[in-house]
């Protein structure tokens, strides 16, 4: 997993990483009901099976994603990378439950534009109620305090690295 993780920090377009991947999920034995801490945290996108840009890995781009289930909340979070990220991003925010020993259910709730703080304090923001149509979920398939693995409800497959530096409060504080 060691390498897995490496290649995701540091080449995450390198052709190995699929592999790596099958290898990290047969070899992992998830159970969300035992791990939901270890769930918890903020985890940055560093690969996936998608083609749309947007789930994709960039290196200009934080695409995060910010997972609460004590709480039942999540929010996926697209914004520039470095000193710019914090003026503005766009956001969904999602409630969350843990379904099954992997699975995680997401409803979305709204999204839209979060942008610059303001003068004594709170954002400016342009959010909009999100009509979730149909049922959405995340299947765990790899998880430990570095790296997770998962796939969406339209099979597409995610790799993630957990940001430390960020904390899941900041988040969810920034849009109150």
């Amino acid at each position: 997993m060691e390498k897995l993780i490496r290649l995701l920090k540091d080449h995450p377009k390198d052709p190995a990483i699929a592999a790596l991947i099958k290898d990290a999920e047969a070899g992992s034995d998830v159970d969300l009901n035992q791990q939901s801490e270890q769930l918890s945290g903020v985890w940055e996108l560093r690969w996936s099976s998608a083609s749309q840009p947007w789930l994709k890995q960039a290196a200009w781009l934080d695409n995060l994603q910010v997972l609460d289930p004590v709480h039942s909340r999540g929010m996926n979070v697209l914004r520039l990378n470095g000193p710019l990220g914090g003026l503005a991003a766009i956001t969904v925010e999602a409630e969350l439950s843990i379904a099954s020993a992997t699975r995680v259910s997401v409803c979305f709730r709204k999204g839209g534009w979060i942008g610059p703080g303001l003068p004594g304090g709170g954002r400016l923001a342009l959010m909009k109620t999100v009509n979730q149509s149909f049922p959405a979920w995340l299947e765990i398939t790899a998880l430990d305090e570095k790296l997770r693995i998962c796939k969406g409800n339209a099979g597409t497959t995610f790799a993630l690295l957990r940001r430390n530096d960020l904390n899941i409060e900041s988040f969810f504080q920034s849009i109150e």
